[in-house]
């Protein structure tokens, strides 16, 4: 694969979407966060994403003005804000700004988005705020669309409602991003597009049976993902995923009962400031011990130890900052595809 500066990428995004009618400020954060997503090797949500975002700005369904932004401020530590559809990246990067000056000043901050565009790879967000000794949690779906059926159920009603965390710690930090179904949809739609198979039976067909075929999800009547745990365990999952569409969707006021058409994100995001709470060195003193403790534990094959939530991302985006980008020849088709609609056609 062909490697890409970070710069270089940076220069090239946020050329594209400020023709698309993108603010500065709005193009230079979602171009970040979305190469971001590719540095720590999340090749579906990371840069391939842009050229959606861009065809959005141009229908006028995505916005980038961040003035249209709308914000109603419950307390000193949280606020509901109206994004009207402004580029995800931006609206979550603010949210978790204003959360963190929360925490700082009064242990906790937290805000809810409702009306927000796409907000790319939750991951991507995470180690700023986590380098500055806070906890960040983002949790999002999309009351749009409809892909994970309710355990017991096969018609799709929610999606895979992703959980991110960032946890701090002297020895290796925790940066989770877990969905609430087996897979997402954007790998099984990559798996479709590539006519390949999954590799577990994740999908659930139209009539109930356990698939690794990605073509079972898009047929007519249309199959579903399944819950975190499977046929066996979905309850699980089940649970937590209807938790993230109540404090997103829900606590936003806005969601599934409004019929929503494109594409979009309900989102709340908290920060944490351990300090307030136990204290820096009391917390980071327990977070080293319990990592210690995971990291030493015997492996089940011992060429492949435990490793902790985010460690090989943050291992990858260190050698790809220094080597450059390995672009995925779809990421790479999707990112031509932008530039060659822009004033950049002929140039790359």
């Amino acid at each position: 694969m062909k490697r890409y500066t970070k710069n270089w990428l940076e220069e090239v995004l946020v050329t594209l979407f400020m023709e698309a009618g993108a603010s500065r400020e709005v193009s230079e954060t979602t171009s970040s966060i979305l190469i971001e997503g590719d540095l720590l090797g999340h090749h579906t949500h990371g840069v391939k994403l842009a050229n959606g975002y861009l065809r959005d700005l141009k229908s006028g369904h995505a916005c980038g003005d961040h003035n249209a932004m709308t914000s109603k401020e419950i307390s000193s530590v949280a606020a509901l804000v109206d994004g009207h559809y402004i580029l995800g990246p931006y609206l979550v990067q603010k949210a978790l700004e204003r959360s963190a000056d929360a925490a700082r000043e009064s242990g906790i901050g937290i805000v809810t988005i409702k009306r927000s565009h796409h907000i790319a790879c939750l991951a991507s967000y995470l180690q700023p705020f986590v380098e500055q000794g806070l906890m960040p949690i983002i949790m999002t779906s999309d009351p749009a669309v409809k892909s994970v059926a309710p355990y017991g159920g096969v018609s799709p009603v929610y999606t895979p409602n992703p959980i991110a965390m960032g946890i701090p710690s002297r020895v290796q930090p925790i940066m989770m991003d877990v969905s609430m179904s087996t897979v997402t949809n954007g790998s099984v739609g990559k798996a479709h597009a590539e006519q390949t198979k999954m590799a577990h039976p994740v999908i659930l067909t139209n009539t109930g049976l356990a698939s690794d075929d990605p073509a079972d999800f898009f047929s007519d009547p249309q199959g579903s993902i399944l819950p975190l745990g499977g046929q066996e365990f979905g309850h699980k999952g089940f649970a937590m995923g209807l938790m993230v569409e109540a404090l997103t969707s829900a606590l936003g006021g806005f969601g599934r009962k409004d019929a929503p058409t494109g594409w979009g994100a309900s989102v709340t995001v908290m920060v944490i400031n351990p300090t307030l709470f136990s204290g820096q060195s009391a917390f980071l003193d327990e977070t080293d011990h319990l990592i210690e403790a995971c990291l030493s534990s015997k492996p089940v094959n011992p060429q492949y130890p435990v490793r902790m939530p985010g460690q090989a991302g943050l291992s990858r985006r260190d050698k790809y900052l220094e080597q450059g980008i390995p672009l995925p020849n779809d990421v790479v088709t999707e990112l031509q595809k932008a530039i060659d609609d822009s004033s950049l056609k002929g140039r790359y």
